[in-house]
């Protein structure tokens, strides 16, 4: 049986692992941790979230740390601050028996100044977002020229955010012959070019297969009309006695919405999105980590660097566009040995998505019917019998007030008085579920007699149409271009001077997407995204117009104009 101290490592650092409880290393501790110690080439590691890949390359990196040098050694680039606090706490804890050493974290949203102040003082491992790491690098405050190793954690969850040019800034200035290595639980075409671009011949180390689904997670999904989402996600929660979930939505306002609605309805739940202030986030956070909440209703975005090793349910409200973004949601759930349930809420029109899924992941989803009420009845009623068996009773407190109640329910059989205690905690639940239809899709497969063309037609004036409040933006850039939401919100960032322009739906489809924005917004989105280069190709954009046939428009703008006269523009 493989040891720590048979990789290679330290012994300050196995008497701090061993006290935190790591008997033995896990399997991207094996692989990882010689590597870095001791290899010559970078490191291009391929694992989901919950392997264990913090101390995989923490261990390392303050193993080749000098302490009597008070410079920056190491940098671990991480896309939102709840990371960096994350990973800079492991690093504390196995540092505890490592003398002198200095680990900070740098991140937006918190006092730039304390931070200049830590690290004038001296620091040898700077954890950081991309954008205040650039900060503090123009303010001349950072020095990365006696870096040794780099890191970058959950590389594709950056690109995806938009941070391509920020990590291209920040690797040219540190030196070349550097240490890196770069964790990624997908591997995508961003992520593939920084490698080839900044790294030395780089060793891939995959645990599992590329972009597979966590092995302990089981992926099911139930299929429902879009107007019954909602009550299948609350007969899912019923059916899970101490279920501990987090519920993907795609926007901002569907998230608020269906938290506010589960409150409403007696859940322990609150949201967790962008338009929180960070100290509402991190209260929401906190609260979800301590179990006073047990559904956080989250987006991806605000989700990020939220880190819970226990989650029963990972919940998707509608899939997401991007495979990728279902790898990481799912990989939230099933970790650290633990089995989880990653959950698929989907109507019929979102059956050829779940195909591709399970075709990239190498996993299948397992069709379920959504719980009928007499099952998630019994479920509820079991699970309180073991936890009235279970309970833990004080004998000494109890037996002084127990003759005063025995004689008030002295006339009630034990069956009685077992069916009013049962009646207590479920009336609430038998009266809702009272004649609950059922909400299943029966016939999966289109009948011969149904007119294709209408529905279509439906679905993609739908799709054109915005949100209230929201105008919708076509682009001639699809999914067929390798263009996802991440390259979008790239170019937004890097193309419109001034305030941030905040992204609502978003539609990949092969030759064109389109999304919201503010009204207000529109205008410049489009004059920014008309004419900018997306890897050769020139775009265009207009604010859509949901009568118009994009697929066809699509087709028309790839042809070349001929020779001495200007394309026409397509009528509004």
């Amino acid at each position: 049986m493989m040891t720590f101290q048979d990789l290679g490592v330290r012994d300050d650092l196995l008497r701090a692992v061993a006290e935190m409880g790591f008997e033995q290393p896990m399997p991207v501790q094996e692989k990882v941790i010689p590597a870095l110690l001791g290899g010559d080439r970078d490191l291009v590691a391929l694992a989901q979230t919950g392997t264990g890949k913090t101390a995989a390359f923490g261990l390392p990196v303050i193993q080749r740390t000098d302490t009597s040098v008070n410079a920056p050694q190491a940098l671990i680039l991480a896309p939102t601050r709840e990371l960096c606090l994350q990973i800079a706490g492991d690093l504390a804890d196995f540092s505890r028996y490592t003398p002198d050493l200095h680990v900070l974290p740098v991140y937006g949203g918190s006092s730039i100044q304390s931070q200049i102040s830590a690290l004038r003082k001296g620091v040898q491992i700077i954890i950081a977002t991309p954008g205040r790491l650039i900060d503090l690098i123009n303010r001349g405050v950072v020095n990365l020229s006696d870096v040794r190793t780099v890191v970058l954690d959950e590389a594709d969850e950056m690109l995806n955010m938009g941070f391509v040019d920020s990590i291209n800034e920040i690797l040219s200035s540190v030196p070349s012959d550097r240490k890196m290595l770069m964790f990624s639980a997908t591997m995508p075409p961003e992520a593939a070019r920084i490698a080839k671009r900044y790294m030395n011949n780089p060793e891939e180390i995959v645990i599992g297969t590329r972009n597979e689904g966590a092995e302990n997670v089981r992926h099911i999904y139930y299929m429902v009309n879009a107007r019954d989402k909602y009550l299948a996600l609350k007969r899912i929660a019923d059916d899970a006695p101490g279920i501990y979930a987090i519920i993907f939505c795609r926007t901002r306002r569907d998230t608020q919405e269906i938290a506010d609605r589960l409150i409403a309805d007696g859940y322990n739940a609150d949201a967790l999105h962008g338009d929180l202030s960070q100290q509402q986030r991190d209260i929401v956070m906190r609260k979800f980590r301590d179990r006073v909440i047990s559904l956080l209703v989250a987006t991806d975005v605000a989700a990020r660097g939220l880190d819970v090793d226990d989650l029963t349910h990972v919940i998707n409200y509608g899939l997401p566009d991007d495979t990728a973004v279902y790898t990481h949601r799912s990989g939230r759930t099933g970790r650290a040995g633990k089995t989880g349930v990653s959950v698929a809420i989907i109507h019929s029109r979102e059956k050829g998505r779940l195909r591709e899924i399970e075709r990239i992941i190498g996993k299948k989803f397992e069709r379920r019917q959504v719980p009928t009420p007499e099952h998630i009845i019994e479920k509820q009623l079991y699970n309180l019998a073991d936890r009235l068996e279970r309970v833990e009773v004080n004998d000494g407190e109890i037996d002084k007030y127990l003759p005063g109640v025995l004689k008030k329910l002295s006339w009630l059989s034990a069956e009685d008085l077992l069916k009013r205690v049962l009646s207590l905690e479920f009336n609430r639940l038998l009266d809702y579920y009272k004649d609950a239809p059922d909400i299943d899709i029966k016939d999966e497969r289109p009948t011969r007699e149904r007119p294709e063309r209408a529905p279509r037609s439906d679905k993609d004036k739908d799709r054109r149409t915005a949100e209230r409040g929201m105008a919708r933006i076509y682009v001639n850039a699809g999914k067929a271009d390798g263009f996802f939401a991440g390259n979008l919100i790239d170019l937004l960032n890097h193309n419109i001077a001034g305030q941030r322009v905040d992204v609502g739906r978003i539609d990949l489809l092969p030759g064109y997407s389109l999304f919201d924005v503010r009204k207000g917004d529109a205008r410049r989105v489009v004059q920014a995204l008309t004419g900018a280069d997306f890897f050769g190709k020139r775009l265009y954009s207009e604010v859509a117009d949901p009568d118009k046939d994009y697929g066809h428009a699509s087709e028309r703008r790839t042809r070349k104009p001929k020779a001495g006269k200007k394309p026409k523009r397509e009528n509004r």
